[in-house]
């Protein structure tokens, strides 16, 4: 079923081309991931889709329903299919939480009081913030603002999610928060198009991922296809530039060597010095080990994600891994013996590390 489609759609501000001739479909049930540089035309994609922006040529379906030729109180209606989340969350400053969420339920579907706030609560509660009901705005943090701007949207019964951006104003100890949510959504079946920075996440959660350059869809494909082995010229430029390395293990007996065969080439094609590459295959190997270690299953579900940034020439290690609420780190406690040699030396050369638990799932940031 087509949730989104937009047909031959073209946009420009002052003369200068930001799209053209976009056609795009998004199927019922599918996360879509847009990537691309700044300027490239990631935002404005969304906001002609709700009709923020109206595009200069071409049409635009909500469902069966062309939303370019609809007018007053139709396109309202139609964007009522829709939720968006902006970077900036957008809350009334002046109404504690309950009412930033209640107020278009009662006034736009005309929903009772009771009703609308029964149904904030329950979406509070699923991202953890039911007592935050009657805090303001001004009293809660960047993330906390932000899973209570995607309630809001939610509280619509929206059949699209649009994210722009939902990460890029908030502080790195927030993020995982805000994207632990969007994690739900996704195992709910939410159709969403999600804007974004963050290549890990988007390689984790995305179904399809569009590259946007040249004012269009430069590339598309699945995450593998676009993040392991890009096709052309510019999203091989893109992607090869964030310097990252991907390793995912479903099985307690993983390959192990093939996991440091993959790092040892990381290092190599970005020029890593050898004794970084060596340091990362001995944080890699017993920060996988220990999260198979906390999961009893046969099966376990680990994703270790490992960045290099070119600015601080930090390197950024990400473990994602299901189980119960611990922290890998929590081992060293126990370890009377010295034997995780590697997890004691990147405890101490970390610069930072966070630990956090949302939904079953751990997520360990290391950056050194």
């Amino acid at each position: 079923m087509d949730m989104i489609r937009m047909e031959s759609v073209s946009k420009s501000y002052n003369g200068v081309c930001v799209l053209k001739n976009i056609n795009l479909t998004i199927k019922k049930g599918e996360v879509v991931v847009v990537i691309g540089g700044s300027g490239c035309g990631k935002s404005t994609l969304l906001r002609l889709i709700e009709m923020l922006e109206k595009p200069d040529s071409g049409h635009i379906y909500i469902g069966d329903n062309d939303i370019t030729a609809a007018k007053g109180k139709n396109i309202d209606r139609l964007r009522t299919k829709l939720g968006m989340v902006y970077q900036g969350f957008h809350l009334f400053s002046h109404m504690d939480v309950l009412k930033n969420i209640t107020l278009a339920p009662v006034k736009l579907k005309h929903m009772s009081r009771e009703a609308a706030d029964n149904k904030a609560m329950e979406l509070l509660k699923a991202v953890g913030l039911a007592n935050k009901a009657h805090a303001m705005p001004d009293q809660l943090s960047g993330g906390q603002k932000q899973r209570i701007a995607i309630c809001r949207s939610l509280a619509m019964d929206p059949e699209v999610m649009l994210f722009d951006e939902p990460t890029s104003a908030l502080d790195p100890t927030m993020i995982g928060e805000v994207l632990a949510t969007i994690r739900l959504l996704a195992k709910q079946g939410m159709t969403m198009i999600i804007v974004t920075h963050e290549m890990s996440f988007a390689r984790e959660i995305g179904s399809r991922i569009i590259f946007l350059a040249e004012h269009g869809i430069y590339e598309q494909g699945t995450p593998l296809e676009i993040f392991d082995s890009p096709s052309k010229l510019l999203t091989r430029d893109f992607i090869f530039k964030l310097k990252h390395f991907t390793y995912d293990v479903y099985s307690r007996h993983y390959d192990l060597m093939k996991m440091h065969g993959d790092l040892q080439k990381f290092g190599e094609r970005y020029g890593i010095e050898g004794k970084y590459i060596i340091r990362l295959q001995l944080y890699a190997e017993e920060l996988i080990e220990e999260a198979i270690n906390q999961q009893k299953t046969k099966y376990p579900e680990i994703s270790l994600r490992i960045s290099l940034s070119e600015g601080t020439k930090d390197f950024n290690i990400d473990v994602i891994y299901s189980g119960i609420d611990k922290d890998i780190f929590d081992i060293l406690d126990e370890d009377t013996d010295g034997i995780h040699i590697g997890l004691t030396i990147l405890k101490k050369v970390a610069r930072v590390r966070e630990h956090s638990y949302k939904y079953g799932i751990n997520t360990l940031k290391i950056v050194v």
